[in-house]
């Protein structure tokens, strides 16, 4: 890598725990914490806290760059704006997106303070790397301001089909705030499908290929790049014999099941997680006789837990948990456990571990890293993954038993199949699954994503 590297994304790699900065944990982070510091890089976004921002500063080798965001920014360029209009448009309309005016200015004020702080970060010919939906604005605002730089852009979660996109009134200005960029990267074929749709459309871009997009005299390249996880690191923590330990006690605790089926969300609509309750109830009412046969474990990690329709979520959710466990528990046994909290990174692995099936069944998701993340922990092949086939993941884990989610007796009927699969079959499908996270990993995606930007 030759460039210098900035950064620009909503939070800061950093966190203030009352005392001093922290590295916040996550693959992005560590994958691109060795990039930065090889190259002086910096990284600018929001340090977590509304008011004034610290000043510049360096943490582990890389300069970090606060940007300020008051309490109105935060309600509504990111709780409205982006959460309130860009998430659910971006993830199928799943719920209806709101078009607030008065949420539209925010977004554009903050992705302005966003770009001028990143202009004064680059000197001459260095790589400025936008990250994801709240800064769709920058690429354009920083060109405007420094057009001696590669600017790259990547979108984490989906790119819509037009025909959701066109109904966002600010339409065209987010197109041309994204064809200021060099290198437009996405998840999927389909989200790179979906934007070069929308740019000739809304922009009047032009296609050059399948891959590139001519807009103002300039060569915008379209990149697919699906994101991973550090493969080696999971696989290390899930051989370890604290791990193993925890796992065989969860079993344990679990009513020693036959099957243990797993979900891990963010607490989010875009999940799926009340589908696919329905689907686990649908399983137990066909094996009645069967008492403690299955058991389900939902994790659910709080997530904006101060918006309304995330809070009637919640509510609903609990409320079926609570009617299946009256449906077919026993004295002292619950079919489904839920647990509404994060958990520490080796007791997730240690679910990972004693977990037989995993659910991963979203209605929509950019990518969805816990069908890697489980994936990466069956050192011994076994396991069986039910993945829907409207993840992102599913372009590349094709081993999987694919599924739509929002059929339930579909669903049901793959848990079963899931249940009965002959070993050999779920270690050869697990095989061909873990060949694919090994070979794909989060390193690799940094460095093919920045690559592209050098070469420029």
């Amino acid at each position: 890598m030759k460039s210098r590297i900035v950064v620009v994304a909503n939070r800061l790699p950093v966190s203030w725990d009352g005392e001093r900065w922290v590295t916040s944990p996550g693959g992005l982070v560590r994958a691109l914490e060795p990039v930065l510091q090889k190259v002086n890089g910096s990284w600018v976004g929001w340090a977590g806290n509304s008011g004034d921002a610290p000043g510049p500063f360096e943490h582990d080798g890389i300069e970090q760059r606060p940007v300020p965001l008051s309490n109105d920014e935060v309600d509504d360029f990111y709780y409205g704006f982006c959460n309130g209009t860009l998430w659910p448009l971006y993830h199928d309309a799943v719920i209806s997106p709101e078009f607030h005016r008065h949420h539209w200015r925010p977004y554009r004020t903050v992705n302005q303070r966003y770009a001028q702080i990143a202009a004064e970060s680059v000197e001459p010919d260095d790589i400025a790397w936008v990250q994801d939906y709240q800064l769709q604005l920058v690429p354009g605002m920083l060109r405007a301001i420094r057009d001696d730089i590669t600017i790259g852009f990547y979108l984490h979660i989906p790119f819509p089909p037009i025909e959701l996109f066109a109904r966002l009134p600010w339409r065209r200005q987010l197109i041309e705030g994204l064809l200021g960029a060099d290198v437009l990267a996405f998840q999927t074929r389909a989200s790179v499908a979906n934007f070069a749709r929308a740019a000739r459309r809304f922009g009047g871009a032009e296609s050059v290929g399948r891959r590139e997009l001519k807009w103002q005299g300039r060569s915008i390249k379209l990149q697919r790049a699906p994101i991973a996880i550090d493969t080696a690191h999971f696989e290390t923590l899930a051989r370890s014999e604290g791990v193993q330990r925890r796992a065989r006690e969860l079993r344990h605790e679990l009513g020693d099941a036959t099957h243990i089926f797993l979900g891990v969300d963010r607490l989010d609509y875009t999940k799926g997680i009340d589908l696919r309750l329905k689907s686990f109830a649908g399983l137990l009412d066909q094996n009645v006789g069967l008492p403690r046969r299955y058991a389900f474990v939902q994790v659910a990690v709080p997530s904006r837990e101060n918006v309304p329709a995330y809070q009637e979520l919640r509510s609903d959710i609990e409320q079926s948990v609570g009617r299946i466990n009256g449906d077919y528990g026993e004295p002292g046994w619950s079919p489904v456990s839920y647990l509404y909290r994060s958990l520490e990174l080796e007791e997730l692995i240690a679910y990972y571990v004693a977990a037989d099936v995993m659910l991963v069944t979203p209605l929509r998701d950019g990518m969805n890293l816990v069908a890697k993340e489980y994936v990466a922990c069956r050192r011994n092949r076994s396991g069986v993954l039910v993945l829907s086939e409207f993840a992102g993941a599913a372009e590349q884990l094709r081993a999987a038993l694919i599924v739509n989610p929002h059929d339930v007796d579909g669903v049901t009927e793959v848990m079963r199949q899931a249940t009965e699969m002959p070993e050999a079959e779920a270690r050869a499908r697990m095989q061909r699954l873990r060949r694919t996270v090994r070979r794909e990993t989060v390193f690799e995606w940094a460095r093919d994503c920045l690559a592209m930007l050098e070469t420029l």
